[in-house]
């Protein structure tokens, strides 16, 4: 689906159908020439109400009355919530082209919203049956205006980008993982690289991480056959200023837990655990089609998490790249091990600024449900900037506490760390002490998303991947460009 604004009327922009939105106690701002859309307000068939739609033709027009609720909780979210209905109702009727005609006195990021929930709403995962969604009339329209006074061109392009984007990210999570291997993802990064000016693509096999000394990733790999991948994209404009940003992104692309195995109910979800990975490598094709003036080094580890007869085993010692000693208590404590590794590099790499993304922890899960992703920051200034470019892009974090207690907990008995707690108290902060530990003095904020990757309850995801974090990181990059 395509997206673009104008300031022409809704009536000449082209598209078929026309949404026209309407708040409580407030009347229709630009109407058919004979008076339709508010005949149907009279009539009571078109309603205020948040999510009520009413249809009618005129002008030679299909017309689409949105209830859009109070102006006053008229939120972005609320826009994307609406757009996906409307988008719904649209392919039930056969539209083509939508066009929104964008309210009266509301921000640019409402029409940014508009864009990302019908975009978002409209993806199909359709890989493996294309032949079943041939005539699936939810995957329509294909065309989306944005019709306003003024010129919100800048905002739907952005949105469009991000949202495709994000998209993108939802492609790789919803692949199996017997499709979607490390060296699959590490295909779709040079597959990026080779489509997105500015960005520079480093692959790592397993002889290169044994050889860097990293300990930590390559016990975690070692019970796959598949070979793991490190993928390192570099985002370096000229004109960049600022501290390097470094992004860290968890991609076990299958997590049987290893020796210490899952139960079996659900594991088949498990291909989701690359979702931070996914979303740091499509950030970066968005922060380079937006030419973000910011130097960004991206780091993924990309590997499975396999039993087998050369699998890491519990009361296992490996040595991290730095040479901290970690005892492997739980091998389905994994994703530490792996960001570990990959935050170490992203430091030699130059990250002066350390934002790391994962699906780490069932904890934050129960803690946190599929509302907020859960973030832990060691660093006040830092965890303002993530947390600004989060409200920004409308993806919620809840900070989590960080504590001397939790950091003596993943002490190890027989080496300095051990990967997780002796019970299963606070899990998502003492995995993020163990992090922390590889941050060192760099700003760092850790954003376990294991909640909000995937079947989230929220409309306009549907069922699956939900892309989280594209948008955050990629507004994190903007901010720190805007801010420096």
């Amino acid at each position: 689906m395509d997206a673009i604004a104008t300031t022409h009327p809704p009536a000449q922009s082209g598209a078929d159908t026309v949404v026209v939105g309407l708040f409580r106690d407030e009347g229709i701002a630009h109407d058919t020439q004979d008076g339709a859309l508010a005949a149907l307000v009279a009539a009571g068939e078109a309603r205020p109400r948040a999510g009520h739609l009413a249809v009618t033709h005129a002008d030679g027009l299909r017309w689409i009355v949105a209830g859009l609720g109070e102006r006053a909780t008229f939120t972005p979210e609320a826009a994307r919530i609406a757009a996906h209905r409307v988008r719904v109702r649209a392919a039930d009727l056969g539209a083509t082209s939508l066009c929104w005609e964008l309210p009266h006195h509301v921000g640019d990021e409402i029409a940014a919203a508009l864009v990302e929930g019908t975009l978002l709403s409209g993806y199909r995962f359709d890989r493996f049956r294309p032949r079943a969604d041939e005539d699936d009339p939810q995957a329509g329209p294909e065309q989306l205006i944005i019709s306003a006074h003024h010129d919100v061109a800048p905002a739907v392009d952005r949105a469009l980008i991000i949202t495709r984007a994000q998209n993108a990210a939802r492609d790789l999570q919803n692949r199996p993982s017997n499709d979607l291997t490390p060296s699959a993802l590490a295909d779709r990064a040079a597959e990026l690289v080779a489509t997105a000016p500015g960005l520079s693509f480093e692959l790592l096999g397993r002889e290169e991480i044994a050889a860097r000394g990293m300990g930590a990733f390559a016990c975690v790999a070692q019970g796959s056959p598949q070979e793991p991948r490190i993928i390192i994209v570099r985002h370096e404009p000229p004109a960049a200023r600022g501290p390097v940003l470094g992004l860290v992104g968890k991609a076990v692309t299958f997590d049987t837990g290893g020796i210490s195995i899952k139960p079996s109910a659900g594991m088949q979800k498990m291909k989701f655990d690359m979702s931070g990975g996914a979303a740091v490598l499509e950030a970066m094709g968005a922060i380079a089609a937006l030419d973000v003036p910011v130097r960004v080094v991206a780091v993924i580890g990309a590997t499975e998490n396999m039993p087998s007869g050369r699998a890491v085993k519990p009361g296992d010692i490996v040595h991290a790249m730095d040479g901290t000693s970690i005892e492997v208590d739980n091998t389905d404590a994994e994703g530490r091990l792996v960001l570990a590794d990959c935050l170490l590099l992203a430091r030699e790499l130059g990250a002066e600024r350390l934002v790391d993304v994962a699906t780490l922890t069932g904890g934050i899960v129960t803690a946190l449900g599929s509302v907020y992703a859960g973030a832990f920051a060691g660093d006040d200034a830092w965890w303002a900037c993530v947390a600004s470019a989060a409200e920004r892009a409308d993806e919620n974090l809840w900070r989590m506490p960080l504590h001397e207690r939790y950091a003596k907990a993943v002490r190890g008995t027989y080496a300095e760390l051990v990967n997780t707690g002796r019970d299963r108290k606070a899990q998502p902060a003492m995995g993020a002490e163990f992090l922390h530990h590889f941050a060192g003095d760099v700003p760092w904020c850790h954003l376990d998303i294991a909640g909000m990757s995937d079947d989230v309850g929220v409309p306009y995801f549907g069922k699956g991947g939900t892309g989280f974090g594209v948008r955050l990181l990629t507004a994190l990059a903007e901010d720190l460009a805007d801010t420096l």
